[in-house]
């Protein structure tokens, strides 16, 4: 019997292929200088974060999020994706991106789930902990914790990282990591997940990235390491390594403002990722299909190897 496409039933529709080297801006792109954190309204172009895009299918039914840096980026992709496919959020951010948090929320609660602001200082650890505690009581439990929020500074000498820079760095990247899932452990349960953000920094790092690269390289360790510890309670540990995508983080110091014209250039794809490009990954993660996933590093590099 031949295939005919006149008797496909309409409910079914072929998804058109796209090329994924032409599907979203490719460089050279303009200088932008901003001051960090940074805004997802200063960047051109507009990062894409799934907020037109993202369709969900229930996939994390019920599930109770935190994510942390959950304002923009990565982050607010993955908030976005996870309220489509069901889940209740709660992010953490900065008080100085209120403005961009808040549109973050509306998202989440257009898609028919409950939203928690939860702003503050992660590099605190009274803070860290104050904060799992009203997002499991705020969400009536916790599933899934994503330690997302990062800091990432440019320096292209030693002689030109601070102690104050490399403790900020470390403190915001590695132990506010810490400090967040040793607080959210005793509310997860079998079935429930910790997704870390790391990067391909952590496999390849940049010159220009030292304590940064740094950071990236102890997630990883500290995801494989607790992958391993937690496993008998039924709790997975994974960690996203993306390569180059258009964040806020780059304009706002991550990287110098000669690298942000050809940002991206350097992959095999020949452009930056945008966060709605990888926050499948994280829902991937988050949901039962990898329920024999853990202790993994995922990358999402634009080709960019991970060695």
């Amino acid at each position: 019997m031949t295939h005919d496409p006149a008797m496909q039933d309409p409910a079914i529709q072929d998804s058109a292929m796209q090329d994924p080297t032409t599907k979203y801006p490719q460089p050279p792109f303009p200088r932008q200088p901003q001051d960090a954190p940074g805004s997802v309204h200063a960047m051109t172009p507009a990062p894409d974060h799934g907020e037109a895009s993202y369709k969900g299918s229930g996939r994390l039914n019920g599930r109770r999020a935190l994510i942390t840096g959950g304002d923009s980026g990565i982050g607010r992709a993955v908030a976005i994706a996870f309220a489509r496919e069901g889940a209740d959020v709660a992010i953490n951010y900065l008080e100085s991106e209120e403005k961009d948090a808040q549109e973050v929320i509306t998202l989440i609660q257009d898609a028919g789930r409950r939203a928690l602001a939860l702003p503050g200082d992660i590099t605190s650890e009274a803070f860290c902990t104050r904060l799992v505690q009203q997002a499991a009581e705020g969400l009536g439990g916790l599933d899934i914790l994503v330690n997302n929020a990062g800091r990432q500074t440019a320096q292209q000498s030693i002689a030109d990282v601070s102690s104050e820079q490399f403790d900020l760095t470390f403190k915001t990247n590695v132990y506010a990591m810490f400090w967040i899932t040793k607080a959210a452990m005793p509310h997860l349960k079998p079935g429930a997940s910790i997704i870390n953000t790391s990067s391909i920094q952590a496999r390849q790092p940049s010159p220009n990235l030292l304590d940064y690269a740094s950071t990236k390289a102890a997630q990883v360790a500290f995801t494989e390491a607790l992958a391993q510890q937690v496993a008998e309670k039924g709790v997975r540990v994974n960690a996203v390594a993306p390569g180059p995508f258009w964040t806020p983080l780059q304009p706002s110091g991550g990287q110098p403002q000669d690298k942000i014209e050809q940002f991206g250039s350097e992959t095999p794809m020949g452009r930056p990722g945008q966060p709605a490009e990888i926050a499948p990954l994280y829902v991937f993660l988050a949901c039962d299909d990898s329920s024999y996933s853990t202790g993994g590093l995922f990358g999402s590099t634009g080709g960019l190897l991970l060695s």
